[in-house]
């Protein structure tokens, strides 16, 4: 396993996130917005530039977050082309930082999740869309289609497109009110698709805390990984504050100060109990 942590919880400077991940002993910084920036908004140039900053301090890309397919479910052809412009914009940023996956969505939910009608969407939506190297991750997103690993599944079903994986993010399913213990039956359902974890504490739909003390069994989440011989990246995406709680716009949009906003000591503690885990 190899630790990672998404730059904006940290700082909007990706220098400055990426030396407190280095010093609390992580491998990897997965990207999202960069100095007010957001990451579908992002140059070429800034790209380069974040590669850059992580490459001098010997840190990875872990991946690449985007807010691809996170948009009502598209009904028309205009629709579909718009959703599809992020993508294809997406994958092109994913290749410039070298970034090894893009984490996409299943559309927000209408009333109650159905993984069938997103999967029809984002079948349009993928259609000839060309990865070249580039793997999609669905992630268990909070007000998606796809809050729960059963649902996910449901969804990889119904879409039918090779190559998806699965961004594992159990703090959504209890966030979401639909899965109080995603760990381990959750896990289990999906856990040979695993392509990424985030790791975040709820405290069940209230808001986030500080890992270790919220309603995950990160130890053994941890430990139950390591058995299956799990080599991805363990991605902390805090969602933490010192002082604030995050609201439902800021965790829908989470790029620039308003986000980021004390979590650089929320996240170094988070990093720190992380890290202290996967040592045993």
């Amino acid at each position: 396993m190899r630790l990672a942590i998404i730059n904006d919880e940290v700082d909007q400077d990706p220098g400055r996130a990426a030396d407190a991940a280095a010093a609390c002993g992580f491998g990897g910084i997965e990207v999202r917005s960069v100095r007010n920036v957001p990451p579908h908004e992002l140059t070429d140039d800034e790209l380069r530039g974040v590669a850059a900053d992580l490459a001098a301090r010997g840190l990875a890309v872990a991946g690449f977050c985007p807010p691809a397919l996170k948009t009502a479910l598209p009904r028309t052809d205009a629709d579909v082309a718009a959703v599809r412009a992020v993508l294809v914009r997406a994958i092109g940023q994913a290749r410039v930082l070298g970034a090894p996956h893009v984490r996409i969505f299943t559309f927000y939910r209408e009333g109650d999740p159905d993984p069938v009608a997103a999967a029809r969407a984002a079948r349009r939506v993928l259609d000839g869309v060309p990865l070249d190297g580039v793997r999609l991750l669905v992630e268990t997103g909070t007000r998606t289609n796809t809050p729960t690993m059963a649902l996910l599944m449901r969804f990889l079903e119904a879409v039918d497109v090779p190559g998806l994986g699965v961004l594992w993010d159990p703090g959504n399913t209890v966030f979401s009110g639909m899965g109080r213990t995603p760990f381990p039956a959750e896990y289990r359902l999906g856990r040979d698709l695993i392509g990424h974890v985030h790791v975040k504490d709820p405290a069940g739909t209230t808001g986030y805390v500080r890992l270790g003390d919220g309603d995950l069994p990160w130890a053994e989440i941890v430990e139950t990984l390591r058995a299956d011989g799990y080599g991805g990246w363990l991605s902390l995406e805090t969602h933490w504050r010192v002082g604030r709680v995050l609201n439902q716009r800021q965790r829908d949009n989470p790029w620039g100060d308003d986000f980021t906003d004390g979590g650089y000591d929320a996240s170094v503690q988070c990093m720190e109990r992380l890290a202290a885990l996967v040592a045993g």
